[in-house]
């Protein structure tokens, strides 16, 4: 009797063990971590595919890790002040990282700050609208992921005068050897749409295109307001436009509806690849777009805040320039339909 007793025994704890063991281990198994995602714009097309690749990612890094990843979107809609205070309630929370998609590229140092709680550096990630480089610096724990915006301007500058050269007749439809321009800039004194007008029109003239401005104005990166111009412009220039210069895909499309509805024939470029602006390159409509690689994007700022919050250092295979930035590589799309 006192043997069974003995075995009962044994059987009962070797189920407590099997219980605690199950238990803890599915907990360590299924381990979550919180990430906070503020965006500047709701209806930034880019930065949507952007996000959506983190999405994805996020699926993927858990089943690789048995990491549970929860992110939590919020939309500054142009205010640094709201986007500050976004960042505050999470970090306050408690969440584990950071991603920040910045309304005011100079503020970052505010945020950056705010990542400093508890004698704990919360990770940081910046994306697609690039701080300035003292304070991605300005401590540990924060890094800057997107395209270079120089080579984005170059690559669309390079199809410009590749198109010109393989059809020159339709792009220099009054076959003068000049090619008479509008620009759609993205944001008044905003980096990326600095460079993307200055190297763009520098590259084409570099290369030996003429070229002749006829007007240029800040769309703010949005369709409708690149509609807006555009009819201003086409009201005030009508044919004589051979070129139009977008610093990205949403103003392109702009450009387009603008010009179809006027029935004028000219040159539209674009930057980013978006899915409504290679569906209009595939169709003819948008000459050229430089492909800023949103996946790769979404897929960095996504790695790099996940490996920091459950391991504090970040994986071997991720390619770093200047200790704390991830450019993605660019390619320039030109448009089968042209001719």
């Amino acid at each position: 009797m006192r043997s069974r007793k003995r075995i009962y025994m044994g059987v009962i704890l070797g189920v407590l063990a099997l219980s605690i063991w199950f238990y803890f281990g599915k907990e360590e198994k299924t381990k979550s971590i919180q990430i906070g995602v503020s965006l500047y714009l709701e209806d930034d097309t880019f930065v949507e595919k952007i996000l959506s690749a983190m999405e994805q990612e996020a699926l993927a890094y858990e089943e690789e890790t048995g990491t549970n990843i929860i992110l939590n979107v919020s939309v500054a809609n142009g205010s640094q002040r709201t986007q500050n205070e976004q960042v505050k309630r999470y970090i306050e929370m408690g969440y584990d990282a950071v991603c920040v998609n910045l309304v005011d590229r100079t503020n970052a140092a505010a945020i950056i700050d705010l990542g400093v709680f508890e004698d704990k550096s919360i990770p940081i990630v910046f994306f697609n609208r690039e701080p300035v480089a003292e304070d991605i610096m300005r401590r540990d724990m924060v890094y800057y992921v997107g395209a270079d915006a120089k080579q984005s301007a170059v690559l669309q500058g390079e199809s410009v005068v590749e198109c010109y050269h393989k059809y020159p007749k339709l792009v220099d439809k009054n076959e003068d050897g000049v090619l008479q321009y509008v620009m759609l800039e993205g944001e008044m004194g905003h980096q990326d749409a600095i460079m993307r007008s200055d190297y763009s029109l520098q590259t084409i003239v570099n290369m030996g295109v003429p070229l002749h401005k006829l007007a240029s104005g800040t769309a703010d990166w949005n369709r409708k307001r690149a509609s807006v111009l555009m009819e201003q412009w086409t009201e005030n220039y009508g044919d004589e436009i051979e070129l139009v210069l977008c610093n990205n895909d949403d103003m392109a499309l702009g450009a387009l509806d603008i010009l179809s509805k006027a029935g004028i024939n000219a040159a539209v470029f674009g930057i980013d690849a978006t899915d409504v602006g290679m569906q209009a390159l595939e169709e003819g409509a948008l000459w050229a777009t430089v492909d800023c690689n949103s996946q790769e994007q979404g897929q960095a700022v996504l790695r790099i805040a996940a490996d920091l919050a459950t391991k504090g250092t970040l994986s071997d295979d991720l390619e770093l320039t200047q200790e704390r930035y991830v450019r993605v590589p660019l390619i320039k799309k030109i448009s089968p339909s042209l001719g």
